[in-house]
């Protein structure tokens, strides 16, 4: 039941647990949301947190635009956002969708992408279904091969994000980048 002042926008900032979220039906009926539901409203709704042109900068902000992307799906997903020289959204693009443990992707796409987009850097971000944030010797791995790749060509690898239901890690605040 709607009563008037009772509804607030969730943001990030300001997400409450406990207060239900509904869809409506066809119909026109309402009734609560399914974690599917909200999790597919989610990814939508984090395209407004990375309008092109906006500012990438904040961690913090950096980290729920990923987890809004990419958790709750069922199979790993990498994605790139490719930014200008100030940080700024140039485009944001899922690289690859895999099985339930890996998904490939080559150094060399990406750097591909960024030359075409001319992108000053990059931030680099995929999934663990698993649920365990911790990352594979083969996530330090990629993300070691790809910032040897970008340095080449001069464009900064500037996080790589690994997401595990609702925890984020950035190897770059572990100083693993």
């Amino acid at each position: 039941m709607y009563q008037e002042g009772s509804v607030q926008a969730l943001g990030y900032d300001d997400m409450n647990e406990a207060q239900p979220l509904y869809v409506r039906s066809p119909r026109g009926r309402y009734r609560l949301a399914t974690d599917s539901q909200v999790l597919a409203a989610a990814r939508i709704a984090a395209e407004s947190l990375i309008a092109c042109g906006s500012q990438f900068n904040a961690p913090g902000r950096v980290k729920a635009f990923f987890q809004a992307k990419l958790c709750g799906l069922g199979h790993e997903c990498l994605a790139v956002v490719y930014l200008n020289a100030q940080l700024k959204v140039i485009k944001y693009i899922e690289r690859s969708h895999g099985t339930l443990s890996q998904a490939s992707e080559y150094p060399r796409e990406i750097v591909k992408t960024a030359l075409r987009l001319n992108a000053a850097g990059l931030i680099m971000s995929h999934n663990h279904p698993s649920g365990i944030a911790e990352p594979s010797a083969t996530d330090l791995s990629l993300t070691r091969h790809l910032k040897q790749a970008l340095d080449l060509i001069e464009v900064r690898l500037i996080d790589h994000i690994i997401v595990a239901g609702n925890t984020a890690i950035s190897l770059a605040e572990r100083a693993q980048i």
